[in-house]
């Protein structure tokens, strides 16, 4: 039975049993890891793009790279609302722990733990472990110099171990302004004092703007990779290459309604064909197979990945989504969306923040909002909810 192993691998951050079209860009983070640990340091990377489309599996990956070159290494993965710094602070314990010191480092270490008590995370002595709390921040001046201690600190300790650090920090769009400002300081003097410490970061497309608001200089701190859907011949490979150790074919025929209906979207493509995988038990998957397979793959996106974002939205972020979808065409003005709702631009400003802060929706350029996950317009369209809400607009406008 073909069905019983499902070698498609939906799912937030899996990594594929094939990764397709990804080559260059981990052949990239892995040069600067080992130029880094050859003592000629390299700036950090940055990912961005839409939702599903593999930021995450990236960082897993490199992480790999970096498990399998000895590199010191700590995936952070920054949630909305929590203490991005209390975050750091544990990983650089962590970091510690993993270091072996020589005798002529123990100042170097010693002035680690000190810049850690700076974050206010309490430590134990004894054995050098922190406690979970973390007093309230408030003064941006002090907390950008403490994190900037800290990674001087860490750094140097690094190469006088002969250790190279890498941190992962996934979803970094949820990072507060001013604990961000003092990432990109820290990481600024880390990059002066040829350190080798790495930062690579995966986030929303409002990162760009985000760092270069808070600091000029970020452009230079970081190179920038836009992810995005899958070219078609490496959409091609994600589709048969899974299957082949299971001696099953795709005709060209399902292969093209496969790429026609997910776009070549990473998550959507493995969505796609782990439901035709778990429905037909046959050699041969033909394009019939895949038209019958795609309302019950919608109906998995439907329920998990769509919905889940969907339920974080309020009453009146959901309305300001459904003028969104209303306008026709994404991406969409706020002007058109305020038409549609009855409002001015300025009353609903503050909903669209709170939709990109969420990471629901965000800017393409100067007025324009989209989806941070493609499809998510035709997911609202689907929904009883919208489609009451529009037959209401239409009574209205009669």
């Amino acid at each position: 039975m073909i069905n019983i192993v499902n070698p498609y691998t939906p799912g937030s951050g899996r990594i594929p049993s094939y990764l397709a079209g990804r080559d260059s860009i981990i052949e990239e983070a892995k040069r600067c890891i080992v130029s880094t640990q050859a003592q000629f340091p390299e700036r950090s990377i940055a990912y961005y793009g839409l939702r599903g489309v593999g930021k995450t599996v990236l960082l897993n990956a490199i992480e790999n790279i970096a498990d399998d070159l000895n590199v010191l290494y700590e995936h952070i993965e920054i949630k909305e609302n929590n203490s991005f710094i209390k975050d750091v602070s544990i990983a650089s314990q962590r970091l510690l722990n993993q270091m072996s010191f020589k005798e002529n480092a123990k100042d170097k270490l010693n002035k680690v733990i000190a810049a850690i008590k700076q974050l206010r995370v309490t430590i134990n002595p004894a054995d050098n472990t922190l406690s979970a709390e973390i007093a309230d921040l408030t003064i941006p001046d002090s907390l950008s110099n403490d994190v900037t201690e800290l990674f001087v600190s860490l750094g140097k300790l690094a190469f006088d171990t002969g250790n190279t650090i890498c941190f992962f920090i996934d979803e970094i769009q949820y990072v507060e302004d001013e604990q961000l400002e003092a990432l990109l300081m820290a990481l600024h003097r880390v990059n002066q004092l040829r350190l080798p410490i790495l930062v690579f970061c995966a986030g929303l497309p409002k990162i760009l703007k985000t760092f270069g608001d808070i600091k000029s200089y970020s452009e230079r701190l970081f190179q920038y990779t836009q992810i995005d859907s899958l070219k078609n011949n490496d959409a091609i490979n994600a589709i048969i290459e899974p299957a082949k150790p299971f001696n099953v074919k795709y005709t060209e025929d399902a292969i093209a309604e496969i790429l026609l209906a997910t776009g070549c979207y990473p998550y959507f493509l493995q969505e796609l064909c782990s439901t035709i995988w778990s429905i037909y038990d046959k050699n041969i998957i033909q394009k019939d197979d895949v038209i019958s397979a795609i309302p019950y793959s919608l109906e998995n996106l439907d329920n998990s990945f769509f919905q889940i974002r969907f339920e974080r939205c309020t009453e009146t972020e959901r309305e300001f989504m459904y003028a969104m979808v209303k306008c026709g065409e994404l991406p969409c003005t706020i002007a058109n969306v305020a038409r549609i709702m009855n409002r001015n631009v300025k009353s609903i400003s503050p909903i669209r923040a709170q939709l990109i802060n969420k990471g629901i929706v965000y800017s393409v350029k100067y007025k324009e909002l989209d989806f941070t996950v493609p499809e998510f317009d035709g997911f609202i369209k689907r929904l009883e909810e919208y489609q009451t809400w529009d037959e209401k607009k239409k009574k209205n406008a009669t």
